[in-house]
């Protein structure tokens, strides 16, 4: 079957995105290419790519996702585009996301012991009471927008994990502006710290921000390299000289990193480690508010809360996909991939896969088992997946309990992230009955 090669493109461009997840195109592919070839036009700025191949499929995502010798996250690292240098190459394999086994294992290791079952309930309390704060200051105004809200909780339990000081929390929502939402316009360049209440450490680090966005050249500068993110790691070393005793920082000191694994493993928790929830809670309420029926159902019975956030993530991937690299020649999907080729797994596409979700488009928060790949799966399953799910619970049972008649406000439409890799919303404006006091 001849397929639209430029209508095939779609699901590589992030203007795509703007309107959408293109879930009716992954379904079609599904059913005519699960395994096909995207190639990869310039984007503004940024140069054509080579191309990769699409894995639409669940059980074809799983697969290559727990195959690391086959699909390896090193060789390429894991995002569509190739760094644009040998030197943003090794830099970018240093993180623990661009790893294989053992050296991933290693440094695996090392965090795990953060996101214990002990340790995530020490943080309970504190998420709960996060969380409570945040709808408490908002009760009385009868409207928000939600993005900001739900985007606050990720960032405050990040800083508590890391050992950042409260003044500078706001740091890692503008670092993780940048890298995550590069090619938004809105956030390429997102600068929201306030100097004046940030510590003597984050003014320091201020200072080190690249104010250039282009190369000598003139290209692009890749905003997930060191020297576009000079600012984020000169705080991180000066965090760690003086690291907070049971901090991850401290962990990850005592752990043995040299000093560029623990830049990049400073980057993976100060940005990754808040996309899911800064994504998810958002995409999930947003979602629920769209099917009033399951909204209601969730009111009478809170205990399907825990369902719930699973079907949340499920229709509303925080992540779009990652990327692969072929490190022989293999088939897949009826298609020869050759040995170098990227390999790019859609979780979106695949957590609509009717071969193993029933009536797939349907919201439906009382669905289980619910095997979405949302989290990921294999050696690199999020190692934060209990903590996000701690977080969306929380907040979302606060939401619903302390803001009654909750709905879209209906003089402001949200907003999406302009994104082929984060499924985002930059606004969510909703409003409710106050309940002063």
């Amino acid at each position: 079957m001849t397929l639209d090669q430029a209508r095939v493109n779609r699901i590589f461009l992030p203007s795509t995105y703007a309107d959408g997840v293109p879930y009716g195109l992954f379904g079609e592919l599904r059913a005519q290419a699960p395994v096909c070839w995207v190639e990869e036009p310039a984007v503004g700025p940024w140069p054509a790519g080579p191309g990769y191949w699409a894995v639409l499929r669940h059980a074809d995502v799983k697969a290559v996702l727990r195959d690391p010798g086959t699909y390896s996250s090193h060789l390429g690292a894991t995002q569509i585009r190739d760094p644009d240098s040998a030197a943003d190459l090794d830099f970018a394999r240093t993180m623990m996301l661009n790893q294989d086994p053992p050296d991933h294992s290693r440094l695996r290791r090392i965090v795990a012991a953060a996101f214990t079952p002990r340790a995530l309930a020490e943080l309970a309390d504190t998420v709960d009471g996060q969380a409570a704060d945040a709808v408490r200051r908002v009760r009385d105004a009868g409207r928000a927008d939600f993005v900001p809200l739900a985007a606050d909780l990720p960032v405050r339990t990040l800083a508590a994990v890391m050992g950042v000081p409260e003044q500078d929390r706001v740091l890692l929502l503008d670092w993780a502006n940048r890298v995550i939402g590069y090619q938004d316009a809105d956030y390429a360049d997102a600068r929201t710290a306030d100097p004046d209440r940030l510590t003597e450490q984050g003014r320091a680090a201020l200072a080190l921000r690249p104010t250039a966005r282009t190369t000598a050249d003139g290209r692009p500068v890749n905003p997930r390299s060191r020297a576009a993110l000079a600012d984020m790691f000169g705080y991180a070393h000066a965090l760690a000289a003086r690291p907070q005793p049971g901090s991850l920082l401290a962990r990850m000191r005592e752990g043995g990193l040299d000093a560029a694994e623990f830049e990049t493993m400073f980057f993976l928790f100060a940005v990754a480690g808040n996309e899911t929830v800064r994504n998810g809670l958002p995409g999930g309420l947003h979602t629920l508010l769209a099917h009033p029926d399951q909204y209601r159902l969730l009111l009478e019975r809170p205990e399907l809360l825990p369902s719930a956030v699973e079907e949340m993530l499920r229709f509303w991937p925080p992540v779009v996909h990652f990327r692969r690299t072929a490190t022989r020649d293999v088939e897949l999907g009826g298609q020869r991939i050759r040995r170098g080729d990227k390999v790019v797994v859609q979780h979106a596409s695949a957590n609509r896969d009717a071969a193993v979700f029933a009536d797939p488009d349907r919201f439906d928060i009382t669905r289980t088992p619910n095997d979405h790949v949302s989290f990921g799966h294999g050696p690199h399953f999020c190692v934060g997946a209990q903590l996000a799910r701690l977080q969306m619970r929380a907040l979302l049972r606060h939401t619903l309990a302390g803001l009654p008649g909750l709905e879209p406000d209906p003089d402001a439409a949200p907003v999406r992230l302009v994104s082929n890799f984060q499924n985002g919303l930059k606004h969510l404006p909703v409003r409710w009955t106050p309940t002063p006091g």
